[in-house]
């Protein structure tokens, strides 16, 4: 599975949030609203998720093994950072 499309909008005066993004698929499935987080001068990605009535989050969607993980997270960071590069 291919990643062939990603939208980028980027959130402001949020210290910790500071993107939401879209993926496609093999122009096959998007999936909507995974978070960009910066914390502790890290780049984190947070899939889409709700919160349940004791507090925790449960995910709506997210990669079943580390290889795919590491493959969404690779690119969305990748991007990512070349923007705010462009940004700057």
């Amino acid at each position: 599975m291919d990643i062939t499309d990603l939208k980028i909008n980027m959130v402001d005066g949020n210290r910790l949030l500071k993107a939401y993004c879209s993926v496609t698929f093999d122009n096959q499935l998007v999936v909507h609203n995974i978070r960009i987080v910066e914390a502790n001068g890290k780049v984190l990605i947070s899939m889409p998720n709700h919160k349940m009535a004791d507090g925790s989050r449960k995910d709506y969607v997210h990669p079943i093994n580390k290889d795919f993980r590491t493959m969404i997270d690779s690119f969305i960071i990748k991007k990512y950072k070349e923007l705010i590069s462009k940004e700057e």
